[in-house]
C-alpha cells in the first residue's frame, strides 16, 4: 500500500497497538506526541488526529493542517459531544472516530477519506454548473454564491459538486455515501447529515439543498 500515516496521540496505550495495526495492513506509520512535533512532522497521506493533546488545542492543530494542506484528516476524540465532531469537521477533517473505536473501522475510514473523491465520475458534466447565484467550478475546485467565495472543506466541495451535477435531481444518501465517501463506507450515515449542515450553513441560505426525509438530498432547480 506504501501510505504514509502521521498518528497523533499522546497516549501510549492507544499508540502502541495502533502503529502495530497499522504496520500489519501495510501502512507506514509515524507517531508524535504533542500538537507542535505534529506541525513540524513530514508530510503524509492521512492524520490521525486526536484532540486531547497536551500542549494545543487538537482543533487548532486541525485548522493549521488543513490551512496548508489538503491531506486527509480524521479526528479521534474522546468527547462523544456532537458539537465537537460538528467543530472538527468545519474546521476541515475529513472525518472522526470516537473512542473506543474498532481498528477495521478505522482502516474503513482510512480508505473513504484518502480515496479521492470520484465526483468526477460524471465526467460528461462541465466544469462550472451555474444554478441561480452559485456557481461551482470542478476544475479550480472553488464555488460562490454571488460575488461571495465559499470556504469549503474537500467533502463539502465534494458534496455541493455532485447535487450541482443536476439540479433537482434527488440524490439518495445510499449515492452520496458511495461517490462522495466510498463504496464500502462502514462508519454512521451521521457523517453525512454534518457535513451537510455545515455546507447548508455556508451557503447562507438553508433551503438551497432540499431535505427529502428518509431518502437523500436535491440542490433547488434555480436554472
Amino acid at each position: 500500500m506504501g501510505m504514509r500515516v502521521l498518528v497523533v496521540e499522546d497516549d501510549d496505550a492507544i499508540a502502541e497497538p495502533l502503529l502495530k495495526g497499522l504496520a500489519r495492513e501495510g501502512y507506514t506509520a509515524d507517531r508524535v506526541a504533542t500538537g507542535a512535533a505534529a506541525l513540524a512532522a513530514e508530510p503524509a497521506d492521512v492524520i490521525l488526529l486526536d484532540l486531547g493533546l497536551p500542549d494545543l488545542d487538537g482543533y487548532e492543530v486541525c485548522r493549521i493542517l488543513r490551512s496548508r494542506s489538503e491531506v486527509p484528516i480524521i479526528v479521534i476524540t474522546a468527547r462523544g459531544e456532537e458539537t465537537d465532531r460538528v467543530t472538527g469537521l468545519e474546521l476541515g477533517a475529513d472525518d472522526y472516530l470516537v473512542k473506543p473505536f474498532g481498528f477495521r473501522e478505522l482502516v474503513a475510514r482510512m480508505r473513504a477519506v484518502t480515496r479521492r473523491s470520484d465526483v468526477g465520475k460524471v465526467s460528461a458534466t462541465p466544469d462550472i454548473t451555474v444554478n441561480g447565484t452559485l456557481e461551482v467550478d470542478r476544475r479550480t475546485r472553488r464555488a460562490r454564491v454571488g460575488d461571495h467565495e465559499l470556504t469549503l472543506t474537500r467533502k463539502e466541495f465534494d458534496l455541493l459538486a455532485l447535487l450541482a451535477t443536476d439540479p433537482g435531481a434527488l440524490r439518495t444518501r445510499e449515492e452520496i455515501l458511495e461517490q462522495v465517501w466510498d463504496p464500502h463506507w462502514y462508519g454512521p450515515t451521521k457523517t453525512l447529515d454534518v457535513h451537510m449542515a455545515s455546507l447548508r450553513r455556508k451557503l447562507g441560505d438553508p433551503t438551497m439543498v432540499e431535505t427529502v426525509r428518509g431518502v437523500g438530498f436535491r440542490l433547488r432547480d434555480d436554472r
